[in-house]
């Protein structure tokens, strides 16, 4: 009864990531910076919490300078008020390098997905944001297929749809606290 005949009949490659405290790598990070940094057309994130390392955020800024297209999506209220209000400070630099960040405003998005030329997609309970990296017990899946990843893709723009757009220039009205 607990491993029951599958239906599924596509053999589908992947591979399942795991971090911790008690690691001595940062597997999940690195597969992020691996992921990032090899696309060639395009990158669809979602994460309620987005407080990147220097090397995910060097990662990320670099595709798109170069031309990748990146998209980030965060949630436009968060249950976290200060982690919301740190992830904000990261906004000014990624939208310069031509990152487009979207805040979803259909409630709280808690999805955590990475979506990578529509050949690679991440999914687990990592958020982007140090804590995840280093401190907490996390596990994605990575799926290397073709079928899967476009559904993600599908996904995300699904969730576009009920999101706006982050500008630089609401960012540069934003009040000296913020």
């Amino acid at each position: 009864r607990f491993f029951p005949q599958t239906t599924v009949t596509t053999p589908t490659a992947v591979q399942i990531g795991i971090s911790g405290p008690d690691m001595q790598w940062e597997s999940i990070m690195q597969a992020y910076c691996l992921a990032i940094s090899n696309a060639k057309k395009y990158i669809y994130i979602q994460t309620p919490y987005f407080l990147p390392n220097e090397s995910i955020m060097n990662a990320i800024e670099s595709a798109a300078l170069s031309g990748v297209d990146v998209k980030l999506m965060i949630p436009y209220k968060s249950n976290e008020k200060t982690s919301f209000e740190a992830s904000m400070s990261y906004m000014g630099s990624i939208l310069k390098a031509g990152v487009e960040v979207y805040q979803y405003t259909k409630g709280f998005i808690h999805s955590k997905t990475l979506v990578v030329d529509g050949k690679v997609v991440t999914i687990g309970t990592t958020n982007i944001d140090t804590r995840s990296f280093e401190l907490h017990f996390e596990m994605n899946i990575i799926f290397y297929d073709a079928p899967f990843a476009q559904k993600n893709v599908d996904i995300f723009l699904q969730d576009q749809e009920k999101c706006e757009l982050i500008k630089k220039e609401t960012l540069d009205k934003a009040s000296i606290f913020k």
